[in-house]
């Protein structure tokens, strides 16, 4: 009766053991992960946005060719047209001022997972003062068809750029890491300015001959000329990059360098490096 027993527990064993393996199946799948995974997700920043910014702003104004335009005008129709040429004068050179600047920004950025591209107008003032000038003295002649002479002693002229404020409307594009938004831009800069060069030729009309005393009456003389205006329309360009850093779902920070450059005005050719942060709200 041992051997019936044996066998007996031997098919109970093989019957069952199916299921209990089965069973061990199962719990292996859920331990493989064969649930399902839902979508990767990126932080939002889709939508418009606005903030302001305050910063530092290093202007720079090339007066190296704005005089000979004055110089000439200021000459127009005197014998010294002819007998004195602009290159005769001190040029002019650059003028450097670095300022605080404040200002703001609005946009609107498209989401492409963790990519962003958009749109963004930037206004800013500046408290920029850009001043130039020099005076040279000299011992230029000439003479006119009725025998008199002029004596030019001193030759001065000086440039300024003041009341500067602009804009600038940029495409921008970014890559999010995690809460971090770097990005880059370039764009078109809209701005206005006081420009204005002045150029100044003094002296005298029959100056003293060698025993001192005037051939004919002495008369001081002044030509004077300007150039540029007030309230002076600038267009260029813009390129910088910056990094915004999400605080929360709608506020954010923002830190970033941009470079601008205008088209010369009157021939003065205006550059602005400018460092900024700044807040903003997304929805």
């Amino acid at each position: 009766m041992r051997w019936v027993r044996c066998v007996m527990c031997a098919l109970a064993a093989v019957a069952f053991a199916p299921c209990a393996f089965a069973a061990d199946l199962d719990d292996l799948d859920v331990l493989r992960g064969s649930e399902p995974v839902g979508p990767a997700t990126f932080p939002r920043w889709s939508g418009f946005y606005f903030g302001g910014q305050f910063g530092y702003s290093d202007g720079n104004a090339d007066f190296s060719n704005s005089a000979d335009t004055p110089i000439a005008e200021s000459l127009s129709g005197t014998p010294l047209a002819n007998d004195i040429s602009s290159s005769e004068w001190s040029p002019l050179g650059s003028a450097d001022h670095t300022a605080t600047a404040f200002g703001g920004f609005v946009g609107y950025d498209t989401q492409w997972q963790d990519a962003i591209v958009g749109f963004e107008v930037n206004v800013d003032h500046t408290n920029l003062s850009l001043l130039t000038a020099n005076s040279v003295s000299t011992n230029l002649t000439a003479h006119d068809d009725n025998g008199n002479s002029y004596l030019v002693s001193n030759l001065s002229n000086a440039g300024t750029v003041t009341n500067l404020d602009y804009g600038t409307l940029r495409m921008r594009g970014g890559y999010i890491l995690g809460n971090f938004l770097p990005y880059g831009f370039i764009g078109l800069a809209l701005g206005r300015a006081d420009v204005n060069v002045t150029a100044t030729a003094q002296g005298e009309e029959n100056p003293p001959g060698g025993g001192g005393a005037c051939v004919s009456p002495c008369v001081p003389v002044a030509f004077s000329s300007t150039a540029g205006k007030n309230g002076a329309l600038l267009y260029g360009g813009t390129v910088g990059g910056g990094v915004d850093v999400a605080l929360t779902q709608n506020v954010f920070l923002r830190g970033e360098f941009e470079y601008t450059v205008f088209a010369p005005i009157s021939d003065v050719l205006i550059s602005i490096v400018s460092a900024r942060v700044g807040a903003g709200l997304k929805f």
